[in-house]
């Protein structure tokens, strides 16, 4: 994932999901061109914009076309931590008729995640 900041949305995301760093190069220039992420089984790569590249930000690009979708045991936790970090609420999590409670949110590098869990029937 393009970031304007590394390593923000490194400690972003450790506070929101808990997620464990697996590794960080930083360019000469103090640029991060790699870092990865542990949440889980899921691995999860970041960099910083290069523009030269082609590599932008959803924040840059005015927005992002992807949705992450994680499976998580507790949505609404998830989702109050996130936006405790400064996400914001896109969809609102709630029970869906599918047998889901789920919702989506923007988090403060402008990626889209939704946030689901199983609901008892």
């Amino acid at each position: 994932m393009i970031v304007q900041d590394v390593d923000a949305a490194i400690a972003f995301y450790r506070a929101v999901f808990g997620a464990e760093l697996m590794a960080r190069f930083a360019e000469p220039d103090g640029l991060v061109g790699f870092a990865k992420l542990a949440l889980g089984d899921f691995r999860l790569s970041l960099s910083e914009e290069k523009p030269e590249w082609g590599w932008k930000s959803p924040k840059s690009l005015g927005g992002s076309p992807v949705l992450i979708q994680l499976e998580l045991p507790d949505s609404d936790t998830v989702a109050e931590k996130m936006i405790a970090e400064k996400a914001e609420v896109v969809v609102p999590i709630k029970d869906r008729p599918y047998g889901k409670r789920e919702g989506r949110i923007r988090d403060p590098f402008g990626h889209l995640w939704i946030l689901s869990m199983e609901v008892e029937g």
